[in-house]
């Protein structure tokens, strides 16, 4: 992600935000549908090795810093889910036997967390198209209210890690989804708990708990 100029990138902010992309001239403008889901993938550092065991970059820290950096914030605070992954290496290889769900698996617990999705909203009136994701601020207020429970842990999480307001909405809309792909009516802590890491990078974890 970071390879792209700072001005392609920063120019995705509007349809990822409003799902529409606006073209304006001095005497016209021209609104494009354009809701898309974005996955990107990127480096930790320039050459690739920031914080592997055993790798010491040339440049420290300021590698993956000045790296990173040509992310802006206002995109970053678009991304609802970030993940590390970290390097598997030949050793982790030798001998590895698949695990885990099959893809046949989860397609079908999205499928149903999408039905109840599709339910909801139109019950409520609205298109039967929306998905959480599309979801206004104020509907995914008492859609994904969390209970006592997951309200401390969400207002605590808030304090320490200074969450705008836009992404304490996508919190909710991705603790509400993890709800439907778990099969549950209501929010739990559970479920705040796991949108909150998942909006949180590795780093910015170790930050927070020092």
């Amino acid at each position: 992600m970071p390879e792209f100029s700072p001005q392609v990138l920063d120019a995705l902010r509007q349809p990822l935000e409003n799902g529409e992309c606006v073209i304006a001239r001095v005497n016209h403008r021209v609104s494009y549908p354009a809701a898309f889901q974005l996955v990107a993938a990127m480096n930790p550092c320039r050459c690739g090795m920031a914080g592997e065991p055993g790798h010491t970059c040339a440049r420290g820290p300021r590698c993956a810093a000045d790296y990173q950096a040509r992310i802006s914030g206002p995109l970053m605070d678009r991304i609802d889910i970030r993940i590390d992954v970290p390097a598997v290496s030949a050793m982790d290889l030798i001998g590895a036997s698949a695990t885990g769900e099959t893809s046949a698996t989860v397609a079908r617990r999205v499928a149903s967390a999408r039905e109840a999705q599709r339910d909801r909203f139109a019950a409520l009136g609205e298109s039967p198209a929306t998905v959480n994701a599309r979801c206004s601020a104020n509907l995914i207020e008492k859609l994904a209210e969390p209970d006592a429970a997951g309200l401390a842990l969400l207002r605590e999480a808030a304090e320490k890690m200074q969450f705008s307001a836009r992404g304490y909405h996508r919190i909710l809309k991705v603790a509400r989804t993890i709800a439907d792909l778990d099969g549950k009516a209501n929010v739990g802590r559970v479920h705040i708990g796991e949108a909150i890491a998942y909006r949180i990078s590795a780093a910015e974890r170790i930050h927070t708990a020092a």
